[in-house]
């Protein structure tokens, strides 16, 4: 009953996403003007019987289901979705959401040159409406720390200003964990249950940090209908690859790598 009656305040507690603006003066987030915030997966552990265990094995040979997530840049979960068996891949998660309707969305604005889009990380398409960092580059934080090792081509600094805005939801996936310890053991629960489970206390979660006003997360199959910015516009419901979203990231690496260096001259 509890449990239910959380999951029915679901449009009161998730959050609405909000486009990063062009005057974001939050140093992580300030070159990604129009971000809806960072997108990733998280393993939960479930029961499920023993003849569909295979089926929800990680890569770590864990017993779990393939949460999908967003958070804003204060770490707010803006989308949830549980109940992905755990050894489906995170693009076939992502690109199942995008498909269906009243589900995860990225919209296309009529007046812009590109839509809007989420932070991810590698193991999605560098695509329209999520944008990875580089392949083959740096794509640690501590690689960055030493004066010695800063970043030295404008790929690299992308990627260390990429990793410094999606670390969000990687900050907020360990906040959840160590708030609920039953999102970290084994569940004795359906995964019916637990994928509710899942969703109330997400939903709690951005209830917690909405009343501690002196949190703030940036210091260093259950779905939601999350409502986006909306405009005139057409939504994407398939991921694409595409030389003009290739040639947009490239020029946005080498515009805020030559800033950076003509702000250290």
């Amino acid at each position: 009953m509890v449990l239910l009656a959380v999951i029915r305040l679901h449009e009161e507690f998730l959050k609405k996403p909000q486009p990063m603006p062009n005057d974001c003066t939050d140093q992580r987030w300030r070159w990604f003007e129009n971000c809806l915030g960072a997108l990733d997966g998280t393993y939960i552990k479930v029961n499920v019987p023993a003849s569909d265990q295979a089926r929800y094995r990680t890569h770590k040979g864990e017993v779990a289901t393939n949460v999908l997530d967003v958070c804003d840049r204060k770490g707010d979960f803006v989308y949830v979705r549980a109940g992905w068996k755990g050894s489906a891949a995170d693009s076939r998660i992502l690109r199942d959401a995008i498909s269906r309707p009243n589900d995860l969305k990225v919209f296309k604005d009529s007046y812009q040159r590109h839509c809007y889009y989420y932070l991810v990380n590698v193991g999605y398409p560098n695509a329209e409406g999520f944008l990875t960092p580089y392949r083959g580059q740096r794509y640690q934080l501590q690689e960055w720390h030493d004066a010695e090792n800063t970043p030295s081509t404008s790929k690299e600094f992308s990627n260390m200003k990429h990793l410094s805005a999606r670390n969000v939801i990687e900050r907020a996936f360990d906040i959840l964990k160590g708030r609920w310890a039953i999102l970290r053991g084994k569940s004795y629960y359906p995964v019916e249950v637990q994928c509710r489970t899942i969703l109330a206390c997400c939903l709690l979660h951005n209830l917690i940090n909405r009343e501690m006003t002196t949190f703030d997360i940036q210091d260093d199959i259950y779905e939601v209908d999350s409502t986006h910015v909306t405009s005139a516009a057409d939504d994407i419901y398939y991921i694409e690859t595409s030389n003009e979203w290739t040639r947009w990231r490239d020029d946005l690496a080498e515009e805020m790598f030559s800033d950076w260096e003509f702000r250290n001259q």
